[in-house]
């Protein structure tokens, strides 16, 4: 029990589950919902660069696939009666789909040439989505989508769509926690830290590189899929390659690449900064990227690494 209680995963699915009732912050529904899915997009793009030490510059693609593919299943398959199992796994299948076939072509590049190919694709994915209107409705993007009910309860009320991320957010951390810390997890953290001597050991570095990207691919999917509930459309915009950089910057700023908690203390900062600051000055993304520049010279391993190295330094 003791043991369960320093669990800090265990606060933050607490914390979240009262969010609603905490005064004034509460009243910020969509966006408590929007921190829930971007924990989720962060923690699958954390699977890549955190735990195996890819460089995937363009997992935006995903998470924009992901959206596409709920909205198109929504309006062509399910309908308004559908509900929203039908979207949801729309979204996973196309993230897996889209990542596992990009991840089979591009197993076997390191550094800077994954980083470039991962942000062509998305730039591909981008392009395409913005000018085939038969599909994805071009520049218009998709609408029309209503949220309804989902296993009897009203999705309409933000207040249930909340608890509903909320739900898929615990179910993806678990499982996402158990991979890292699985020995496939260690698997691929001894794949990041020298990828050579993996291979001598008799480590498939290729096919572990292409198995956690698609893994990733699918809860990018995931998220995508809850974004385009949460705003009732898809647009290509969140295809964009800025989409990926948002991604990258709040896991490296929350300290990603040295604790599983790093990405979800990014998307907060990111979430909070774009939500609250953009309301009282145009310029925000200028105080958020100073300070994505200062704390990443200071301290290299993030927010997370500081308060790792000092309970280090008191232990």
């Amino acid at each position: 029990m003791r043991r369960l209680l320093k669990d800090p995963l265990l606060w933050i699915f607490l914390v979240f589950a009262l969010y609603p009732a905490i005064p004034y912050i509460g009243n910020f529904i969509s966006l408590g919902s929007e921190l829930l899915l971007w924990f989720i997009f962060t923690l699958s793009f954390n699977l890549c660069l955190g735990q195996t030490g890819l460089p995937s510059f363009g997992h935006g693609a995903f998470y924009g696939l992901g959206s596409y593919a709920a909205a198109i299943t929504y309006l062509k398959l399910s309908g308004e009666g559908g509900g929203f199992l039908a979207p949801l796994v729309g979204g996973i299948v196309v993230g897996t789909a889209a990542a596992g076939l990009l991840g089979w072509f591009i197993k076997d590049k390191r550094g800077v040439y994954f980083a470039m190919l991962t942000v062509a694709f998305t730039q591909v994915c981008f392009g395409i989505c913005w000018r085939w209107d038969e599909v994805t409705g071009g520049e218009a993007g998709l609408s029309g989508i209503v949220r309804t009910t989902f296993l009897g309860i009203d999705m309409k009320n933000l207040h249930n769509f909340y608890y509903l991320c909320f739900v898929v957010f615990v179910i993806a951390a678990l499982i996402i926690r158990s991979i890292s810390r699985s020995c496939f997890g260690l698997s691929l953290q001894s794949v990041r830290q020298n990828h050579i001597r993996s291979q001598y050991l008799g480590y498939n570095c290729n096919m572990y590189k292409f198995v956690v990207y698609a893994l990733s691919g699918a809860f990018a999917g995931l998220s995508g899929a809850l974004y385009c509930l949460l705003t009732q459309s898809a647009f290509a915009d969140i295809l964009d390659w800025s989409k990926s950089g948002d991604v990258v910057m709040a896991t490296l700023l929350g300290g990603g690449t040295v604790s599983f908690y790093g990405p979800i203390v990014g998307s907060l900062i990111f979430i909070i900064c774009k939500n609250l600051l953009s309301s009282l000055w145009d310029h925000w993304l200028f105080i958020y990227g100073m300070s994505f520049v200062i704390i990443l010279c200071l301290f290299p391993t993030g927010l997370m690494g500081v308060f790792k190295r000092r309970a280090a330094s008191k232990a």
